[in-house]
C-alpha cells in the first residue's frame, strides 16, 4: 500500500521522528491535563451544574489567549522553534504542578482558573510551533501530504490517549485529581526532554539579524500580525481553507458540548456513569481521527484538498444530525465517528494547504492566527449552545443549526473549487 510505504520513508527521517516524538508526549501530556479539569470543573458534585456554567468555564480557559494568540506566531519567527518546545514544555511541567498545588489549597476559582490558563496559553506556543516546524524536517510535496496526517492526527490520538488515560484513573475515584494533574507534568517534562533530541538550529526559523529589545520586540510584534495577514488577505487559498476549517471546527464544538451535557445529565444516572459514556464518546471520535489520517492522504490525491473539505462537511450534513436526533448514546457515537472523520479530515487539508501556499517567513505568524480561529470557533459554539441547549441537552434546533453550516461550507468549496 502506497500509505504504509509512505509512512515507513518518514518513519526513516531521525529528525522527523524527534518532532514527532516531541508531538506525541506534548499532546499527551495537553489530553491528560484538559481532561484532568473537565473532570475536576464539570463532575465534581459542587462545582458547575448548568449549561451556562460550563460554557463560562470553556471561555474562560480558551478565550483569553485565543485573542492574544497572533502575537505568539510573531515570536515564533524570531525565537528558535526547537528552543520553544524545549523551555516551552519546562515552564508547563512547573505550572501544572502550581495548578495540582491549587486544587488542594483553599483558594478562590479565579486564582485556580488563572493558573490553569497558563499551562494553556504556553500550549499557544507549542502546538504553533510544532506545526510551523513540520516543513523543516521533510520534504515537499506528497511527504509533506503524508506528514500532516500523520503527525497532527497522531498527536490528536496522543491526546484522546492521555484524555482516556486520565478518565481511567479519575474512575478510581472523586478525590484524584492532583495525581492527573501530576501526570500531565511528568509527561510535559519528558516532551521537553525529546526536544534536547534535536539541534537549536534545526526547526528555524533562519534568523539573520540580531534580536531587537524589548520595546522594539512589542512594535515589532504588531507591525508583524499587520503583515501576517496582508499576507493572508493576499492569498485566497490558504485564507479560504481557514475559514471552511473555522466553520467546521465550530459545528464540531457545538456538538462537543451537547454530547458532554447529555453525558451529565440525560445518559447516566450517577456522575461516573456520565463519566465513563463521555470518556466513551472520546474514544470513539479519537478513531474518526485515525480514520481520517488513513483516508485523508488518497483523498487529496484524489478529489484535492478542497475537494475533500467539501466531502468531509457533507458528511456532517448528512450523518450527524440525522443520527443524532435519535438523542440516544448509540447512535450519537456512530455520528462522534463520522465527525471526527470529517473535522480531522479537513484540519489535515487545511494544514497542507497553508503550509505550501505561505511563505516559511510569514509561517509561524499564520499558523498562530489559525490556533487562534480554531480557539475561538469552539469558545463561540459553546456560547450558542449555552443559549440553545435545554437542561437535559436535548436540542434539535442545535443540530438544525450545524447542519446548514456544514451544508454552507460544502456548497460553497464547491462552488469555489469549480469557479
Amino acid at each position: 500500500m502506497h500509505v504504509v510505504r509512505d509512512l515507513r520513508v518518514l518513519l526513516r527521517l531521525r529528525d522527523f521522528r524527534s518532532l514527532l516524538a516531541a508531538r506525541l508526549l506534548s499532546q499527551a501530556a495537553d489530553g491528560v491535563f484538559q481532561v484532568a479539569l473537565a473532570t475536576y470543573v464539570v463532575f465534581s458534585p459542587e462545582k458547575q451544574t448548568s449549561p451556562a456554567a460550563i460554557a463560562s468555564a470553556m471561555a474562560i480557559l480558551l478565550l483569553p489567549y485565543s485573542l492574544l494568540g497572533p502575537f505568539t506566531g510573531v515570536l515564533l519567527d524570531r525565537w528558535r522553534r526547537r528552543q520553544v518546545l524545549l523551555h516551552g514544555n519546562l515552564l508547563r511541567t512547573l505550572l501544572a504542578m502550581a495548578t495540582a498545588a491549587l486544587i488542594v489549597s483553599d483558594v478562590p476559582d479565579w486564582l485556580f482558573y488563572a493558573s490553569a490558563l497558563s499551562v494553556t496559553a504556553v500550549n499557544r506556543f507549542v502546538l504553533a510551533g510544532l506545526s510551523a516546524a513540520l516543513p523543516r524536517v521533510v520534504d515537499g510535496g506528497a511527504q509533506l501530504v503524508m506528514a500532516n496526517s500523520l503527525a497532527p492526527t497522531a498527536g490528536t490520538l496522543a491526546a484522546t490517549a492521555g484524555g482516556g488515560l486520565a478518565f481511567a484513573v479519575r474512575l478510581a475515584g472523586p478525590h484524584v485529581d492532583v495525581f492527573v494533574i501530576l501526570l500531565a507534568a511528568a509527561l510535559y517534562f519528558c516532551s521537553a526532554l525529546t526536544a534536547l533530541r534535536m539541534t537549536p538550529q534545526l526547526l528555524g526559523p533562519d534568523l539573520t539579524a540580531r534580536p531587537p529589545h524589548l520595546r522594539q520586540a512589542l512594535l515589532s510584534t504588531v507591525r508583524g500580525l499587520a503583515e501576517g495577514l496582508r499576507h493572508l488577505a493576499e492569498r485566497r487559498t490558504p485564507a479560504r481553507a481557514l475559514a471552511a476549517m473555522t466553520l467546521i471546527r465550530f459545528c464540531y464544538g457545538a456538538l462537543t458540548v451537547m454530547v458532554l451535557m447529555l453525558c451529565r445529565y440525560a445518559w447516566a444516572a450517577t456522575e461516573s456513569e456520565g463519566l465513563a459514556l463521555l470518556g466513551v464518546t472520546v474514544l470513539v471520535s479519537g478513531a474518526g481521527f485515525f480514520m481520517a489520517a488513513v483516508v485523508t492522504p488518497w483523498a487529496v490525491a484524489r478529489f484535492g484538498a478542497f475537494g475533500w473539505i467539501a466531502c468531509c462537511a457533507a458528511m456532517g450534513a448528512v450523518l450527524g444530525p440525522t443520527l443524532g436526533l435519535f438523542f440516544t448514546p448509540g447512535p450519537m457515537l456512530v455520528a462522534a465517528f463520522v465527525l471526527g472523520v470529517g473535522t480531522q479530515g479537513t484540519k489535515i487539508s487545511t494544514d497542507t494547504v497553508v503550509q505550501a501556499t505561505v511563505d516559511d517567513a510569514f509561517r509561524g505568524r499564520i499558523f498562530a492566527v489559525y490556533d487562534v480561529l480554531f480557539n475561538i470557533a469552539f469558545v463561540g459554539a459553546a456560547a450558542v449552545a449555552a443559549l440553545v441547549l435545554p437542561p437535559d441537552g436535548r436540542s434539535g434546533v442545535l443540530l438544525l443549526m450545524v447542519t446548514v453550516i456544514y451544508t454552507c461550507v460544502a456548497v460553497t468549496v464547491v462552488r469555489l473549487r469549480r469557479g
